[in-house]
């Protein structure tokens, strides 16, 4: 159990903070008391302008250029926090996932990792992984067992099937949590849902395996104020450890499937195929521990 520091744990890092996650944490933990370190990646520009217009004292907003490549660059940003909130962002010369995509995030997280390790002031890391580090499996048509926090995907099986997403995601927290046991740093990880924004589309890595995914019963979703909620909860709360399974819709209906093949404007007669079978397919995937923290019970 974590010790009882975090009511005085005002100064966190937010990493990366350009994307829907990382700009929300912000400006929620700035609401929220924080003094915060937005950590943008250098060659970022827009984003500093945006960040900057959500709050005007400089002393509780601080943004730095950092990269996740670059050891230094993050020891720098990481200075006097007590907290990271890590969420990786592909780099902007290698913005698909593909075969090669995990020796990238997993090197990634390795630095990140080290300088958290090398950085006195940091008592908790909170790293964002994914639900596809938990699903994909060879028994996964044969398992009678729910899914949950416990399992993870085989990044065999990944690459078998070109689960480039799931391959880097499930490598990368792997490394994480190796690194942050054997450096001593106390860290849980959030393994989000396919996150439900204005700008979800079909070219999502996440949805590689989508219609698999639905079919076992796992394809789940997760609204953003809902991830940002569990971010700061996990954080906050002492008690917190291990991985959080996070979503808050799971989608197994015929209804639910039309729904997101609309939303990411694919042809209408892809759903089809459903129609004439099970409107209903049994959820298979649980968020049990994560509802318990939030909620106080299940």
């Amino acid at each position: 159990m974590a010790p009882s520091f975090l009511a005085n744990a005002n100064t966190v890092c937010v990493m990366d903070a350009s994307g829907p996650l990382g700009f929300t944490l912000v400006q929620r933990l700035v609401q929220r008391g924080y003094t915060v370190h937005a950590s943008l990646q250098r060659h970022q520009g827009k984003e500093e302008e945006v960040l900057n217009g959500i709050c005007g004292d400089p002393e509780k907003l601080k943004i730095f250029r950092s990269d996740p490549f670059d050891y230094h660059t993050i020891l720098h940003a990481l200075q006097h926090c007590s907290a990271l909130f890590y969420s990786f962002q592909p780099p902007q010369d290698h913005p698909d996932y593909d075969e090669y995509m995990a020796d990238v995030e997993v090197r990634a997280a390795h630095n990140v990792l080290e300088a958290c390790a090398q950085t006195a002031t940091i008592q908790k890391v909170v790293f964002t992984s994914s639900a596809t580090a938990v699903v994909w499996r060879e028994d996964r048509n044969s398992s009678q067992l729910d899914l949950d926090e416990r399992h993870w995907s085989d990044p065999n099986f990944c690459r078998k099937f070109k689960l480039w997403h799931a391959m880097s995601k499930t490598q990368a927290e792997k490394s994480a949590w190796a690194l942050a046991m054997d450096r001593d740093v106390h860290m849980v990880s959030i393994n989000g849902g396919l996150l439900m924004g204005s700008d979800l589309s079909i070219k999502n890595p996440y949805l590689r395996g989508a219609v698999e995914m639905y079919e076992d019963g796992v394809l789940v979703t997760v609204d953003l104020d809902y991830l940002v909620d569990a971010h700061i909860c996990v954080y906050e709360d002492i008690s917190s450890y291990g991985r959080y399974l996070c979503f808050n819709h799971i989608v197994n209906n015929n209804d639910d499937i039309l729904t997101l093949a609309n939303k990411l404007t694919l042809p209408s007669s892809l759903p089809q195929r459903y129609e004439q079978g099970k409107s209903f397919l049994q959820q298979k995937i649980r968020n049990d521990k994560l509802k318990k923290l939030m909620h106080g019970g299940v």
